[in-house]
């Protein structure tokens, strides 16, 4: 620490390293300057540069460039986006609390508290390690948005540092490069979006989409390449149109020109409409730059009294902002050659904006207090990341954070009114109990009905843009079960059902009860319940005891199907450890609510020709289905064992032990299909979505998923385990048949109890 135990004064000829100009100015005007003729600012921005290259000297990336060059990127970046001379000081100093020996403590000495609190919350988002993928990133998210509500600059260097890592993501492996990209697709560019970062969104879209989509991307490459001369032919004619227009009027044009599309924008669109690429119309836009708002809505008329509007393509994003806070005016217009044009019209202020976001208009005050970065409560287009600090309280389950998160990130907005006026924006679809609860928890729960433009409507109707919404209360009225139904923010769905979960327990118990009886049966319900299968399904599903899970199932917060699922699990377990000399009568009652079929006390038909009117059970080692070859082992007090023919628990049993059995041709419990249990490994390469469209195919067929166990590997290719209801050979046939279709999947078997 003896080499940066003072502040270094490094000419910047002695760096072996191509500086920027603006940093290379700095850094001459610092050397050469003295305390009274240098700014602080340019201080703290040399100072913190020097300090950094120092402690990464000797460090090289990937790339085999000095490690240096990365942070002198990153407070590039930051600096272009207006950042102050804090930020971009914390820019180069982001890695080194934790790349080398510098404390926290030793920023803040040098650097001042602020830049301490900057350069800290960015380490913070990127050192916890979890076991589960799952666990590990929300917790990440968690620890990200709660660094946002403290100081939103933190995000603003973090995503910096994640723009240039993708810049130069080539030189890492590829499943490295796969996973930073779908980090970056799904996580950092909807937050740049949300800060409304226009440049930072786009860039981080097209690289993930070079990555993740590397075909479909070269392809956008080509494609826009090759129109290139015609559009940029036709934009110029457009854009001398509306020049001359403009000066007539005496409306001066700040700037008037055409403008590309993102390669990703256009491949998402192509995707989302199911076009071919001739027939998207906004590949490139022309983009009209005027001086006032007013100046916005005059050459809005004389666009469309140049070209003919596109009914239904004008949006008005200045008198409705976006939540990022972006303004301008959309439209779509037929061109000279009869092709459409986009055409976006906004002031020099509102282009920053759609630029920068947030960093145009930095609020932060330069006293060196820590509360003075806080998101106040008045900053309104913030809601979003205050609920998503709110709930991760109360969200426990990692998953339905992650869940939570996208929704939030990704989710369409629907603007609608209060009675006074004011806007308040929802996900899209949302309805007006979404809206109730928006206003506030109390509004929601005594919510009696609701008026739509004056008018009585229904409350699962969704709302529209511009709609007037009143909620009707009654300090008697109270939440449905049946709102969970169709209310689709998080939020409320979430208020909903806390009001169930602390108001009417017994009520809720009752209801859980009663579904649970009517699917089970009465015979040794009670029994059921006071059972280790039960506890366990309760102790599976994250509740402290039988009693909540009930309650919980009464209130909507897990499905009935999910129970029962589980459930099957706990009790099949149970009957597989159980020693055969053991006697069947103490878990009589477990084996009469089974879905599997055990033996004809359950009350099902007998699918079994051969042994009617004896105790049988089907073998779990083999899980034979109708339509194979089966063959009967008479066990010590449990019956007949079902095996499939070939199963090599069978090959050492004695001959005096077999029974030929097969099939019955008709097999249903109650006019319904039996189905029964099999377990299926597939190995699949590891992307996003590929276990979600091989339980789309499975869903096609009718078929119950009971059990999912997913294993990854970094560098190998994922294998899934499915615990799947099928009713027959044929049926399963089908299945691997539509599963094999998919080209990630790599293999798929069928496994038993010994392979495992």
């Amino acid at each position: 620490m003896d080499a940066i135990a003072t502040t270094c004064n490094l000419a910047p000829t002695t760096f072996d390293l191509d500086l920027p100009d603006w940093l290379r100015e700095s850094l001459r005007e610092s050397s050469a300057g003295s305390e009274q003729t240098v700014s602080s600012d340019t201080v703290l921005i040399s100072q913190a540069f020097e300090f950094a290259y120092q402690l990464h000297e000797g460090q090289y990336r990937k790339s085999g460039e000095p490690y240096i060059a990365h942070p002198v990127a990153v407070a590039g970046l930051l600096r272009d986006l207006g950042g102050s001379s804090t930020m971009i000081a914390a820019g180069f100093l982001h890695d080194v609390v934790e790349d080398t020996d510098v404390s926290a403590e030793e920023i803040e000495s040098r650097f001042g508290a602020e830049v301490r609190q900057l350069v800290e919350g960015v380490t913070k988002l990127s050192k916890f390690n979890f076991s589960s993928k799952t666990e590990r990133q929300a917790e990440n998210f968690r620890r990200m948005f709660l660094a946002m509500a403290a100081d939103i600059r933190v995000i603003v260097v973090k995503l910096a540092d994640r723009l240039h890592n993708m810049r130069t993501l080539e030189y890492l492996k590829p499943e490295k490069q796969h996973q930073i990209a779908l980090e970056t697709r799904e996580i950092f560019a909807p937050l740049a979006n949300r800060l409304g970062i226009g440049r930072f969104k786009w860039e981080l879209e097209d690289l993930a989409f070079k990555y993740l989509e590397t075909d479909a991307y070269r392809q956008m490459q080509e494609l826009v390449a090759e129109r290139r001369s015609d559009r940029e032919e036709r934009l110029t004619q457009v854009v001398g149109i509306l020049r001359s227009r403009l000066e007539k009027a005496g409306i001066q044009g700040l700037e008037i020109n055409g403008r590309p599309k993102h390669l990703y924008g256009i491949y998402r669109k192509m995707e989302r409409q199911h076009k071919e690429f001739h027939e998207i119309y906004d590949i490139a836009a022309v983009r009209l730059i005027v001086q006032t708002n007013e100046e916005c809505y005059r050459a809005l008329a004389m666009v469309h009294d140049a070209f003919r509007p596109i009914p239904g393509r004008f949006k008005d994003y200045i008198g409705l902002p976006k939540p990022n806070r972006y303004q301008s005016l959309h439209t779509g217009v037929i061109g000279l050659t009869g092709r459409p044009i986009e055409v976006q019209i906004r002031t020099l202020e509102m282009h920053h904006i759609a630029e920068y976001g947030i960093a145009a208009h930095w609020k932060y005050k330069e006293t060196g207090s820590s509360n003075n970065t806080q998101i106040t409560a008045e900053d309104e287009k913030f809601t979003w990341l205050r609920q998503l600090v709110d709930w991760q309280h109360d969200l426990k389950d990692a998953q339905e954070y992650m869940d939570t998160v996208k929704d939030n990130l990704f989710d369409e907005d629907v603007y609608v009114f209060t009675p006074n006026g004011d806007v308040i924006d929802l996900s899209r679809g949302a309805t007006p109990i979404d809206f109730a609860y928006r206003i506030h928890t109390e509004v929601g729960n005594h919510c009696a009905g609701v008026r739509v433009n004056g008018q009585w409507r229904v409350l699962d109707n969704p709302l529209q843009n511009g709609d007037i919404v009143e909620i009707i209360t009654n300090k008697n009225g109270r939440p449905s079960l049946d709102w969970l139904n169709f209310a689709v923010t998080p939020s409320a769905q979430y208020r909903i059902r806390q009001w169930f979960k602390r108001s009417h327990r017994e009520e809720n118990v009752a209801r859980g009860r009663e579904l649970l009886e009517k699917e089970l049966g009465k015979k040794s319900f009670e029994s059921l319940l006071k059972s280790e299968p039960m506890k366990t399904v309760a102790e599976r599903c994250n509740y402290h005891n039988v009693e909540d899970l009930i309650a919980a199932l009464g209130y909507g917060e897990i499905t009935l199907n999910l129970i029962v699922n589980r459930l099957r699990e706990a009790l099949r377990v149970g009957l597989e450890n159980e020693p055969q000399e053991t006697e069947l009568s103490p878990k009589e009652f477990v084996q009469s609510c089974s879905p599997y079929p055990q033996s004809p006390i359950s009350g099902k038909s007998n699918p079994i020709a051969g042994i009617e009117g004896l105790m049988y059970r089907l073998a779990g080692c083999c899980d034979p289905l109708p339509g194979e070859p089966i063959i009967g082992v008479v066990t010590r007090g449990r019956g007949i064992s079902i095996h499939r023919q070939g199963c090599s628990n069978v090959e050492n049993v004695p001959g005096e032990q077999l029974v030929p059995v097969s099939w019955n041709s008709t097999d249903t419990d109650n006019g319904r299909p039996q189905t029964y249990p099999v377990t299926l490994q597939i190995e699949v390469l590891d992307r996003v979505g590929v276990f979600k469209d091989i339980l789309s195919r499975l869903s096609d067929q009718h078929i119950n998923v009971c059990h999912a166990q997913v294993k990854t590997q970094d560098g190998k290719p994922a294998l899934i385990d499915l615990s799947i209801d099928i009713k027959d050979r044929q049926q399963l046939e089908r299945s691997f048949a539509q599963i094999k279709k998919m080209s990630d999947v790599l293999n798929i078997r069928r496994i038993s109890q010994v392979d495992e």
